[in-house]
């Protein structure tokens, strides 16, 4: 009705990125979805710094258009102009570095929690049982979800958590891998999780039938199947070699550390034959922002729980810490496989077009196959495995 007047509609607009460049009151923004943004700050823009975390803005920080620097994540509210250009009214800034040590704070928090194979779920509960490890000969742990908890999963051929969807408790299943970050009960049996992210992967063991460096693939003869599958190798595949003292180390345990025991005999009493903890990397998690945006922080780069602690691989003096000690394994490329290799992997299922990507191999792994009670799967043995992440900043999605 107003436009039959003549009246000049505004269109309002609002945007999500990192700051790419900075001249005087005009941003570029490289943001989460689309192309460039050129963004003009209004003298009369209201601009105001938050922490990662922080759930309202009653405690922000009223700054100028000359703090803002290349790296802080922004979310802009204005009027949208011609080719895309908006003319900023407001804009809430997470700086780099406070998005930087909020991340450190993710990685810890990720380290400290709890992963797993899903040995059930109760959604009418609304509780996941892990299988925890036969090398942590523990007991299962019942990881409680409530209404709070954020539920992510992973795509279906992906191992970044930048890829990771918002997913419900009755998409997890028996078999799935979860990661969760959250407080554990006193005996550990219990946990209460603010945060699961989850998905569904595929465990190998066999040997080495031939390797294509040029097409970063390798065919691997799957001792559970008797068949051999071809598994591609990305730029964010582990591939790492055990020295055999540390294989046998584990071979050893795996034994229950019983000099002639038979392979999983003490380890298969203590924990019921169950598997273990399988876990992520890095896993940044997603923290809520002011009252209409979700400010998160997300992953960056690998320094997840594999690089994080010191040199003691000892997890307090209890089970050891996989994650540490794979991590510090020799990494090897396929061009260092030979025909025969024993291999265990981790890799996405894959799919009709594609086969699976490995996340982690181990080479050399002999001892541990010999040593392995019978029927047990790849992912069943190591734990936790190392889910890839990328390298991507943070993460300011609105709802």
């Amino acid at each position: 009705m107003l436009s039959s007047y003549g009246f000049a509609q505004v269109s309002a607009a609002k945007v999500v990125g990192t700051v790419k460049s900075t001249s005087g009151n005009t941003l570029t923004l490289s943001p989460d979805a689309g192309t460039d943004t050129t963004v003009t700050i209004a003298d009369s823009a209201r601009i105001l710094r938050t922490l990662p975390g922080q759930t309202d803005l009653k405690a922000a920080t009223p700054i100028s258009a000359t703090d803002i620097q290349i790296g802080d994540r922004v979310f802009v509210r204005g009027q949208a102009g011609e080719n895309g250009a908006l003319l900023a009214s407001s804009i809430i800034v997470m700086s780099k570095s406070d998005i930087a040590e909020r991340q450190q704070q993710d990685r810890e928090e990720w380290r400290k929690g709890v992963g797993g194979i899903v040995k059930s779920v109760d959604v009418t509960a609304s509780t996941v049982t892990l299988a925890n490890s036969l090398l942590a000969s523990g007991k299962p742990i019942v990881v409680h979800v409530s209404q709070s908890t954020q539920v992510l999963r992973y795509a279906p051929d992906s191992t970044k958590f930048d890829d990771a969807k918002p997913g419900r408790l009755d998409e997890i299943k028996a078999g799935d891998q979860i990661r969760a970050r959250g407080t554990k009960s006193s005996d550990g049996a219990e946990f209460t999780a603010q945060a699961v992210v989850s998905g569904s992967f595929r465990g190998i063991a066999g040997t080495v039938i031939s390797t294509d460096a040029a097409n970063n693939s390798i065919s691997v003869m799957d001792l559970a199947t008797k068949k051999p599958v071809t598994v591609r190798v990305s730029s964010e595949s582990q591939l790492h070699k055990l020295p055999p003292m540390v294989a046998q180390m584990i071979a050893f345990r795996l034994k229950g550390g019983v000099p002639g025991a038979q392979p999983g005999q003490a380890t298969a009493q203590s924990s019921g034959g169950n598997s273990m903890p399988a876990g992520g990397q890095a896993w940044g998690g997603r923290v809520q922002g002011n009252g209409t945006e979700r400010l998160g922080t997300g992953p960056q780069g690998n320094g997840g729980p594999a690089g994080a602690g010191g040199g003691n691989w000892r997890n307090g003096g209890g089970p050891p810490d996989f994650q540490q000690m794979l991590s510090r394994m020799p990494a090897v490329t396929i061009a260092d496989l030979n025909k025969g290799d024993a291999v265990m992997l981790v890799a996405t299922q894959g799919s009709s077009a594609e086969g699976p990507t490995a996340i982690t191999m181990l080479v050399g792994v002999e001892p541990i196959l010999s040593a392995a009670p019978p029927g047990t799967s790849a992912m069943t043995l190591l734990s936790p495995w190392n889910l890839g992440t990328s390298g991507g900043g943070g993460d300011m999605s609105t709802q």
